[in-house]
């Protein structure tokens, strides 16, 4: 061996060290993450946060509004009753306004849903089928995970929209189930967690 060779052996074996000890990094990391991306999402939970909409077979009146807590998201419920189809659409919003006079519905948490459903609060010969008591309080949402506020944004126009104030931007589904009778209710599910 050369003393040039036996020079750049040590270089050399420190070099490949190096790349050895880089490689095991970038494996674990890979592993590390690989791991993480895998977890199982909070109770199984993989709605997004995203707008949903759809249709509700018959529901041209709103009834009425109630909320339920579960252990994995807290549940809006809004009653609907008889008639012709009728579609929903509800979407994280930066502020709900009223319908018809477009003011700001004030709203308690870190973000805000605006659900809209093609249903009115009054019947077709003007009559009130939704009168909330308190529109800044349709349900009562004290010690709730997720819900903050559930508020009247006005019925215009063959359509009713309600503001609900959350914790935070969460995952959420919207859905429709019928009955009881000819009616039809409209679920709005906020996750507690991502």
């Amino acid at each position: 061996m050369t003393p040039r060779q036996h020079h750049t052996r040590p270089r050399t074996i420190a070099f490949v060290a190096m790349v050895v000890a880089f490689l095991a990094l970038v494996g674990s990391l890979g592993l590390t993450t690989a791991a993480s991306a895998s977890a199982a999402p909070y109770c199984g939970i993989v709605w997004g946060s995203l707008t949903k909409s759809g249709s509700v077979e018959a529901a041209p009146n709103l009834t009425g509004v109630r909320a339920g807590r579960h252990d994995c998201y807290d549940r809006l419920v809004l009653d609907l009753r008889g008639g012709s189809s009728a579609g929903f659409h509800v979407s994280y919003v930066d502020a709900v306004y009223t319908d018809a006079s477009g003011a700001l519905v004030p709203l308690r948490g870190g973000a805000r849903l605006q659900i809209v459903v093609h249903a009115a609060s009054f019947d077709v010969n003007g009559q009130r089928t939704y009168t909330p008591a308190n529109p800044s309080e349709l349900a009562n949402v004290a010690g709730y995970q997720t819900f903050r506020q559930v508020a009247f944004a006005g019925s215009f126009e063959g359509q009713t929209t309600l503001g609900l104030g959350v914790r935070a931007r969460l995952p959420v589904r919207a859905f429709v189930l019928a009955g009881p009778g000819d009616g039809s209710r409209l679920v709005v599910d906020v996750a507690h967690f991502w």
